[in-house]
């Protein structure tokens, strides 16, 4: 059976041909397969035995796809780590995972013991901790495969020059990220050449789609929002469409981009549990631009539905995707997420129109309800991030005596304005009572390493 590192060996482009671009170097596929091969004898020394994991903490993002390689080349389990946590939090991973090794910057570092894997699993990856601790996902390589062609078969069958390679993919988030490594590997399987950033940093993003004629990238809506702010860039040509990834994308996020750069950008959406599953492409967002703004429709192979919609046709979204986790690295259950008929709980609140495009209303953990009355908290947060005083803002539910919960306002300012000014602005637009009751001033917001809002530590 075929292992994620197939996807490199078994690369369409000559060994002589440039396949991996950084900010410091530039590899064909001769170079990056000899380079995995040297890296896998040198781990074989180290004593790694298939099925036991490896812990990376690479700075150089180049260094983490060889790496990556390496290990899954001799059987073993691949754990990214972001070398910008702290200490404290690098020490937590290795614990949890308990690797037989940690490549790090300066060399292979072995450890006594190291714990045994399933046969198949390929790497861990933790979820976004939005709702709690991050958990270690377990990623197969067959389900991985699974979810790249998945992905894929739409894409190639609307044809296109196949006389060309295509167009390098390139990505702007870290390896440690499931964005990072779905990015590279989603490349690899479809012949591309790969260009990968060490930091997103917007005048070096800039350079590189310029130089490497990037016509579709992924990004961040954090990354987005520092491109709209940075005057120093103002044009990204020839980038024609940009996916949105890792945390949601606020709609006013999305237009302040389009209208910058005027490229189109398309939601998509997944959970680390079970990878992409609704998304756009290019083709819908041709027939369908009145739709900007959905995350999609399933891809192939997915099934989804609404628990218990309210007469709004709002409800949880479950999804049934072909493949899903093997589990957790910690050994706590996934089971308790599934239904009777295989569908995955999200925890995410949508509602599906009639062309089957799915609509993100936020979390169930989120929705604010005010004496009986339901709130959203992005309807209130798209209000007051139209006001160009307004850098950033999360509403949460705070507990009420005598209504259960009313919304409270977390906001972050480029300027002054008043809070009698904040609360007209959501008059204006909202009902009443979706009005915050009280509007907090911080400087920034408590977001994950991915970009996530924390909206628990706002609460009291």
């Amino acid at each position: 059976m075929a292992d994620l590192s197939s996807l490199l060996f078994g690369h369409p482009f000559g060994d002589d041909q440039p396949l991996i671009y950084g900010t410091r170097v530039e590899w064909t596929k001769g170079e990056a397969v000899a380079l995995v091969r040297r890296w896998a004898d040198d781990l074989l020394a180290a004593r790694v035995q298939p099925a036991q994991a490896v812990a990376v903490n690479r700075s150089h993002a180049p260094d983490v796809i060889i790496a990556m390689h390496a290990i899954w080349s001799i059987g073993a389990v691949f754990v990214p780590v972001n070398p910008l946590l702290p200490p404290a939090a690098i020490a937590d991973i290795v614990e949890t995972v308990q690797p037989a090794a940690v490549l790090d910057d300066d060399g292979i570092h072995a450890r006594p013991g190291g714990e045994h894997y399933g046969a198949g699993v390929a790497f861990v990856q933790w979820t976004s901790g939005t709702t709690g601790r991050p958990k270690p996902v377990l990623h197969t390589h067959e389900a991985y495969l699974e979810l790249l062609d998945r992905v894929l078969g739409p894409l190639r069958s609307t044809g296109g020059d196949r006389s060309r390679p295509p167009s390098p993919n390139l990505i702007p988030v870290s390896m440690a990220l499931n964005a990072g490594i779905y990015n590279v590997l989603f490349g690899l399987r479809a012949g591309a050449p790969i260009v990968v950033m060490d930091r997103f940093v917007t005048g070096e993003f800039a350079r590189m789609v310029a130089e490497h004629q990037i016509r579709s990238t992924v990004l961040p809506p954090a990354a987005m929002a520092m491109l709209s702010d940075d005057a120093a860039v103002t044009d990204l040509a020839p980038l024609r469409y940009v996916r949105s990834i890792t945390a949601p994308l606020s709609p006013f996020q999305a237009r302040r981009f389009t209208a910058k750069f005027g490229i189109v950008v398309l939601n998509s959406y997944g959970q680390a549990e079970m990878g992409e599953v609704i998304g756009w492409t290019a083709a819908d967002a041709k027939t369908h631009p009145e739709k900007i703004g959905a995350i999609g429709r399933p891809h192939p192979s997915v099934a989804v539905r609404l628990e218990t919609p309210d007469h709004n046709g709002v409800g949880e979204l479950l999804v049934r995707p072909p493949r899903h986790t093997a589990g957790y690295a910690d050994g706590s259950a996934f089971t308790d997420r599934l239904t009777d008929d295989g569908f995955i709980r999200t925890g995410d609140l949508a509602r599906i129109d009639d062309d089957g495009f799915v609509w993100i209303e936020g979390r169930l953990g989120d929705l604010i309800n005010r004496g009986g009355n339901k709130i959203f908290p992005d309807e209130v947060e798209e209000v007051l991030l139209a006001r160009p005083e307004v850098r950033e803002v999360a509403v949460v539910g705070h507990p009420d005596a005598r209504l259960g919960q009313v919304p409270v306002a977390f906001v972050a300012t480029n300027r002054e304005i008043s809070d009698d000014e904040l609360a007209a602005a959501c008059r204006d637009q909202l009902a009443a009572y979706k009005v915050p009751v009280r509007f907090v001033r911080v400087e920034a917001l408590p977001r994950s390493e991915v970009g996530k809002i924390l909206r628990g530590r706002l609460l009291p």
